[in-house]
This record gives C-alpha cells, structure tokens and sequence, in this order.
C-alpha cells in the first residue's frame, strides 16, 4: 500500500546529500503539508507521483563544478511547479541555468547575518536584517539569465530569484532552528508561493489512511506485527478500524511475538496493553526456542538483524496460515514501519551507504508470501504520537520510548545467550525504573543499558570479581534522525550504578555512553 495514494498534493525535498533533508521535510509538515524526501536521482514519473505543489532542492556537501557532483533530472526546472533551492540548491540551480559558481573567497560557516532586498515574496513580512545559518564554501559568482539578487550577506550572494519562472533559492539554511524565522521563509514559499492548501492534519490521516486500507483490502483478512511499541500498537489501532465491521467484528489479528529477546515481563505487558486497553484481537506466540536456537553463536549484528526479521515473517507466515483455515484467507501483512526507518534502510542519498538494515524493512525476505501494509511509513515519531492521541489511544503506549525490533540482541553485543539476556533483563529493568522514579522517562527520547563482552576485574567484600560491563545509554532526540547524549543527573546516575553492581549477579561495572548520532548510533548494534 503505498502512502502517496492519500495525497492530492506535496512539497517534494529532492535530497543531494544533506543531513538536513529531513528537516526541511518535518518544517514543511509542521505548516500542515505534506512533505517527501527523494533522492535527488528521482524520475520525474516518481516526483509527478506525489502530485507536488512545489519542489525543494537540499543542501550537500559537494562542489557543483565536481565531476562526481551530484544531479537531478534536468526537467525539473521545467514542470512549471515553484522551486527553492537551499545552499547548494542555489549553487545546483544557478550552474544548471547557465550561471557560474566557484570558490569562495570567504567561506561562511555558522551564524551569519543577510540583508534582504525589495520586493521579494520569498520575505514577505520579514524584518531587512535577518540572522540565519551558513554552511557554505561555494559562491555564485554570476546569476543566471532572468535572476536577480534578493538577500547578501557581508560576503557572499545570499538568496536569488526568477519570479517569472517562479525559482527562488537561499544560500542559507532556513530549515535549522539557528535560524530563527527560517519557519517563516519555509511557510512564505509553502503557503504564499507553492499556494498548498494545510489540510494535513492528524484526522485528516487518519480518514484517509482508513478509507485507503478499506479499499485497498476490499473484504481480505490482514495480520499485524505487533512489537508492543508505539509505532505497531498505532498502524494495528489505524488498520483495526478500517476492518472492524458494525457489529464490532474484526479482519485483522494482531500477533504479538515472543522473540525471545524482549525485556524483562514484557511478554506479559504488552499483552494485557493490547487487549484491555485497546480491544485488539490478539494472538500471542511465545517462539523463544526457535529465535534463541537461530541467534547461537552469532556475533555480527547485521546477521542478527536478519535472522531475527526472517524468523518473525516465518512465524507470521505460520499464523497466518493457521488463520486462513480458521477464518478465512489472510493476504496482507501490517507493520509498524516509519520514515526515519525507510531512510536509513533505503539510500535516499543515491551513493550513500545504508546505515543499517532495519528488521521491518530491508531486514525481510524478498520471497514474502503477504502483502505489506505499512500506514505509518512516511511519518516521523511525533507524528505517529499525535495520529495515536486523536484515535484516542492510552498515554502509556503513546509514551513508550522507542524498543529496536531485535529487541535486546542488538543491545548484547556479541553473542546472544540466556545468560547474558538474563543479565541484561536485569540490568534495563533497574534503569528504566529508576528513570521514572526520577521523573525522566517521558522527557528522555531513549533510555536503555547494553551488555559488552568487556569483562573487568573488581572487589565485592573481600572477594575478587571478574564480571560484565553494563553501558548505560540516554539520548534526546526529535525523530531518531539525530540524537544528543542526555546529562542525566549524577544522584540518578549514581542510584542505578550502585543498584546494578549489588543487585545484578554478573555485573561489576557500569559506564556511560555520552555520545551523540551523529557520529554514533543510537543503538550500539
């Protein structure tokens, strides 16, 4: 089911390799219009796909005279739709138009300030001197036939535009929060030029989403993938409604999979959640035997990812079948699949490396005998929360911190055992209830303890001890894109360090992981 059959319109970002791509993407939804990352080696057949209103090209951090540098489909700038490039969107723009870009003789990193010129409608209502962000080496040193300048900076031209060929581009970067009206440069060109209609709203989704799986299902039968997170208790709750009939009878079934890698009672939790609370139809499978007897005596978390996803899908295949002759045949399959997961499977970055395979995305089978469902797969997390709140769904699954689909085998690096599960089982549980008891937990993106294959001598009384390393990790994060180390505070810190150490058997060190993504992961594996 592909989500871009619910638009009647979009803001295409067509992305040449900039880590604010996504961003652009969640300002442009926070104005109430959808918007859509693509590489920027998209066909013009996929962009038309979105039926956009207007198109922006990203920033990168390539040259435009490079011979690798990076290029769109060159009719682009012939759609007749508005276009805004960012930094080197301008550059991008002003080579391809016949312009000339070079080196600059100052290059512009960090907090700038532009003078905006007049008669712009890229800023309208916005004060002449405006703070922005630069991150730039690059210069257009002459403008393209029909452009003129419409900002400077001290140094170098700062925004251009072909008003006639409804082309505007920014040197700078709107989409960042160090520029402080960059959210109304954005809502100028979304609104006022692009004329997008803010009709993306939450029930918007929602009706749309559930009158788009009613058509598209017709009377077949879906299961679910539930994990017991946010992102499956929301797509199941969404998909429910759409196949539950008047007398409150439902075609999905959800199944909820015990992997043998779930954290400790949550087995149990997740079921009594998803029945009571949300009236789902629940099929709870307990297969740890299989997942654990699959995962011995591996150590590459790629192949743990993988291995984990092809088991899932073999056991839904199973219940599936179970169900065809139960209740009838059963031809789709739900997922719980977001965007920040479709991009870092997927490289949107044309030449770009996958960061990792996610176990509800590249993690699956290519032979899947269902079809896939997979109703969240362009929203962010915040989004998905606020989806959950208008179907009117408990804040104690909505405020769950995100759990990776492999569940604690990316969190024991190395191999996983029953015993370092155990150990593990213990160690988080400590964590997370002394980061609620703090009142942290609803304020902290995620946290989470990691056993490392890092065993260390220490003293326990009067006797030698030769244990684990437990690796304590808390992050802040908008959508899992990019995340900030949290500095949890040291009486916290010092609560769960001594109750791991002297009530853990098999632990005799905690550390903290003050590491941001970039450069690292969220998660260890």
């Amino acid at each position: 089911m592909e989500a871009e059959a619910l638009l009647t319109q979009s803001i295409v970002v067509l992305d040449f390799g900039a880590q604010y791509s996504q961003l652009i993407a969640r300002r442009i939804r926070e104005q109430n219009v959808f918007s859509v990352v693509l590489p920027c080696t998209a066909k013009i057949e996929e962009i038309r796909g979105y039926s956009p209103v207007g198109i922006v090209l990203s920033g990168g951090p390539s040259s435009v005279y490079d011979k690798d540098a990076p290029v769109a489909d060159p009719r682009i700038f012939d759609m007749d739709l508005p276009i805004l490039g960012i930094c080197y969107g301008l550059q991008y723009m002003a080579h391809s138009l016949g312009g000339k870009v070079r080196p600059a003789e100052k290059r512009e990193y960090g907090h700038a300030k532009v003078e905006v010129l007049d008669g712009s409608r890229l800023f309208e209502g916005l004060p002449r001197i405006l703070a922005v962000w630069m991150s730039h080496g690059d210069e257009a040193e002459q403008l393209p036939s029909g452009f003129r300048l419409i900002a400077k900076s001290p140094n170098a031209v700062a925004a251009i535009e072909n008003a006639d060929k409804r082309m505007w581009a920014v040197q700078f970067h709107p989409e960042v929060q160090h520029t402080p009206l960059g959210t109304d440069i954005l809502r100028n060109f979304v609104l006022n030029i692009c004329k997008a209609k803010p009709e993306w709203t939450a029930q918007h989704f929602i009706d749309s989403t559930i009158a788009h799986v009613r058509s598209t299902v017709g009377n077949g039968r879906a299961i679910c993938a539930l994990s017991g997170g946010v992102d499956s208790a929301v797509a199941a709750t969404l998909v429910d409604r759409a196949l539950r009939n008047e007398k409150g009878s439902s075609r999905l079934t959800s199944i909820f999979v015990n992997n043998g890698v779930l954290r400790k009672n949550e087995f149990e939790k997740v079921q009594q959640n998803l029945r009571d609370k949300l009236g789902l139809r629940l099929d709870a499978v307990d297969a740890t035997d299989r997942f654990l007897s699959k995962l011995a005596g591996v150590t590459d978390p790629e192949k743990k990812r993988k291995i984990i996803g092809n088991e899932f899908i073999t056991v839904f295949e199973e219940e599936a079948r179970r169900i065809d002759k139960e209740k009838g045949e059963v031809q789709w399959l739900v997922q719980g699949t977001l965007y920040p997961d479709v991009i870092e499977s997927r490289s949107v970055r044309g030449p770009s490396q996958v960061i990792k395979s996610h176990h509800n995305v590249g993690g699956l089978p290519e032979k899947m005998k269902l079809k896939l469902i997979e109703p969240l797969k362009e929203l962010f997390k915040d989004e998905v929360r606020k989806i959950g709140r208008d179907l009117g769904m408990p804040e104690e699954i909505l405020q769950r911190q995100p759990f990776p689909g492999p569940g604690l085998a990316v969190r024991i690096v190395g191999e996983v055992t029953p015993e370092r599960l155990h150990i593990l089982r213990e160690c988080d549980d400590i964590l997370v209830g002394e980061i609620k008891k703090a009142g942290l937990y609803t304020k902290i993106w995620q946290s989470f303890a990691v056993l490392l294959p890092v065993m260390s001598v220490g003293v326990m009384g009067d006797m030698r001890t030769y244990a684990y390393t437990c690796a304590i990790r808390a992050v802040h994060s908008e959508d899992g894109m990019t995340a900030d180390w949290v500095p949890l505070p040291y009486e916290v810190l010092k609560t769960i360090s001594n109750r791991i150490v002297n009530e853990v058997k098999g632990v005799n060190r905690v550390v903290y992981d003050v590491t941001s993504k970039p450069p690292g992961t969220i998660e260890w594996e």
